[in-house]
């Protein structure tokens, strides 16, 4: 496996050809000087820009018109000098110089359109034409002007419903029809992988063992046939950036799974790419930089370098302040595997959607209840977690349900959700659950009264549910609850009030779900509705529900707030394991009705920010661990922290939590 440096920056330099004085304050003592005091051990710096010029000499395609020098080279050399490596950048999916001197060579949409050239901004390539053999050249070409180069990064990586002249003959040839959405994906998939092959043939023509990336934002689930053509994973997550501060821990959960060393990737932005003059606050660096090797991978931030080629020290200052930290923290964060002890298994590979409501929904309810997961999908293996969450649309084919089986036959526990456990064509249950199914109910929405085991300390009464229900009866376990349905839907016949109508005065007769023996089930797609809306009232009434079906083999209790976040892995060759726990406050800033002249990230959307780390005082934690423990500390402190053995579980309180504090658990 290709091992990955822990301190990296990804430099951007997507420069327009009307700017002058491209690279003239580079200063190689300089540059070593800011990468030294910011504790960077790697920068990924630019070949081929998205405006389509290279940054050195070349014979394939065209240097910037405005530098005078080979400034990837002296990048390299300087970097090179004080051991810090250079993977070498090559736009793929845009190159704006090429999209205009051949047009033909764009990807035009089902509708015959290209771009509009009043909507300033790349245009798309298609891998289908003549462009690919120049791109292979480019790669071939970097990979020997720079065969020290610690990797090739590929971006914009996906070809999209292309009807170019070419497309539209090769489905054709094919015994595809273009006027078909499916055929046009499948024709779509078929360019891509030969974008792959053709792209990583080319990096690896000279060095066989060339790291290789190709980015398309981040790991798509279930998409692992490609993994062949990767060396790692990085993976694009900049909070601000509309990805938001629980997107990572998610991709995180997944990739660690896929058997590739993987660094995550934020940026110094204030909102996201090419933001000349925006930063964030040194604490949002410092807090999502730990919560990267809290989830198991190594660092990347990105920055976007001025024209003249000279770091900017306010940035250099923040990742210095960042990466100090990681640096002392490294040992106890590389190789590790994830203790987790329940996999939420994603339908999102199956749907052909990179991202669903109900996976977002799991994972902000298991993140705010403080329970270590990860995240599979339908070919992995299941066999070494103890609970599986399938949430809300997990649809169960024969093969599934035959590898579910199996779980539950070898001790493992269920907990399903809305139409989770349905067929494909979603008309019936595929597993054998304890309860009797009549169907989605006929309203739009309805009311939950919790039964006394899972019900709130605040609540007693009905509660709503933005979402309606599989209607259920239980035919054995314990009910979690009693539906209520609304007078009627709010349509043009009758409404009542602003919203909808309230619960009628007597139970539905049907269930809310059910716990039974290795199944829990929810009713409601509670998933997708925490994504959309948020209830505390439901996130808590569900973490009740999974607590206590958990039991006592609960991995991990403490009295963290439902923003602080907690992570487990085992460093096995180390006999350690290291227990991550981090808090900040987030608060969702900006959201202007009209975006800032040029930004379209300025305005009309909310904004996730971290401004003030708050320290906690007397963090109680209990955790169940499979060894035996020998010694209990925080560390890179390496101070001792007093514990009570009780029950098979470690017992102790950390006195003061500011961002981020590991323990370490030796065995």
């Amino acid at each position: 496996m290709h091992h990955l440096r822990f301190r990296q920056v990804h430099l951007d330099f997507h420069t327009s050809p009307d700017i002058a004085g491209i690279g003239e304050k580079f200063n190689r003592k300089e540059w070593q000087e800011q990468l030294k005091k910011a504790h960077v051990d790697s920068i990924t710096c630019f070949s081929i820009c998205h405006h389509g010029w290279s940054y050195h000499p070349t014979k394939v395609g065209k240097m910037h018109p405005h530098l005078k020098f080979n400034l990837l080279r002296e990048q390299m050399d300087a970097a090179k000098e004080i051991n810090i490596n250079v993977p070498v950048y090559i736009t793929a999916g845009f190159n704006y110089r090429l999209s205009m001197e051949h047009p033909d060579w764009n990807e035009y949409s089902p509708e015959g359109r290209s771009y509009n050239p009043l909507r300033v901004g790349f245009i798309k390539l298609c891998f289908n034409t003549p462009y690919l053999d120049v791109l292979c050249d480019q790669i071939e070409e970097t990979a020997a002007l720079f065969p020290e180069a610690d990797g090739i990064f590929l971006d914009i990586i996906n070809q999209n419903q292309c009807c170019c002249p070419r497309c539209i003959k090769g489905m054709l040839d094919s015994g595809l029809d273009p006027e078909q959405e499916g055929d046009r994906i499948l024709f779509a998939r078929k360019v891509l992988e030969n974008y792959y092959v053709r792209t990583t043939a080319a990096a690896k023509k000279l060095n066989p063992s060339m790291p290789i990336f190709h980015n398309s934002g981040h790991v798509t689930i279930g998409d692992t046939g490609i993994l062949k053509y990767f060396s790692h994973l990085e993976l694009e997550s900049l909070p601000t950036g509309g990805w938001g501060y629980d997107h990572y821990p998610f991709s995180a959960a997944y990739s660690r799974n896929l058997g590739l060393d993987f660094l995550g990737m934020t940026g110094k932005f204030h909102t996201t790419w090419g933001e000349f003059g925006g930063f964030k606050h040194p604490n949002a660096l410092r807090y999502e930089c730990a919560a990267m090797i809290a989830n198991g991978s190594k660092c990347s931030i990105g920055d976007q370098l001025h024209p003249d080629g000279k770091l900017d020290q306010s940035t250099y200052d923040m990742i210095g302040e960042a990466y100090a930290d990681i640096e002392q923290k490294e040992p106890w964060c590389d190789n590790v595997k994830s203790l987790a002890e329940l996999a939420i298994l994603s339908a999102a590979g199956v749907s052909g959607k990179r991202e669903l409501p109900s996976d977002v929904g799991a994972a902000r309810i298991l993140l705010e209840a403080h329970i270590p997961f990860d995240v599979v999908d339908n070919g992995m293996d299941f066999d070494r977690y103890r609970f599986l969450l399938l949430p809300d649309e997990v649809s169960i084919d024969e093969e599934l349900r035959l590898k579910l089986e199996a779980f539950i036959a070898k001790g493992g526990k269920l907990i399903l959700s809305g139409g989770s456990g349905l067929d494909p064509k979603g008309e019936k249950f595929m597993l054998r659950l304890p309860f009797s199914d009549a169907g989605q109910s006929p309203y739009s929405i309805d009311y939950i009264e919790a039964s006394n085991e899972f019900a709130l300390d605040y609540i007693k009464t009905p509660f709503l549910m933005y979402v309606s229900s599989r209607r259920i009866k239980l035919s054995e376990g314990v009910s979690l609850g009693k539906i209520y349905d609304p007078y009627f839907n709010r349509d043009v016949r009758h409404f009542c009030s602003h919203q909808h109508a309230p619960y009628q005065t007597e139970a539905s007769g049907f269930d809310a779900g059910v716990m039974s023996g290795q199944i829990l089930y929810f009713a409601n797609p509670v998933f997708s509705i925490y994504r959309n809306v948020g209830p505390v009232v439901l996130r808590n009434f569900v973490t009740n529900a999974i607590r206590r079906f958990i039991g006592a083999d609960l991995q991990l209790k403490t009295s963290l707030p439902s923003t602080g976040r907690v992570t487990l892995f085992d460093q096995v060759k180390e006999k350690r394991a290291v227990l991550h726990l981090l808090y900040a406050n987030t608060i969702a800033r900006g959201g202007g009705e009209v975006p800032l002249p040029n930004n379209p990230y300025a305005g009309g959307k909310m904004i996730e920010v971290i401004e003030e780390l708050v320290p906690l005082h007397n963090v109680t934690v209990s955790v169940k661990l499979p060894h035996p423990v020998k010694s209990v500390r925080l560390v890179p402190q390496g101070e001792a922290v007093d514990y009570l053995e009780k029950d098979g579980r470690i017992e102790f309180t950390v006195s003061e939590l500011l961002c981020h504090s590991m323990v370490e658990f030796a065995y």
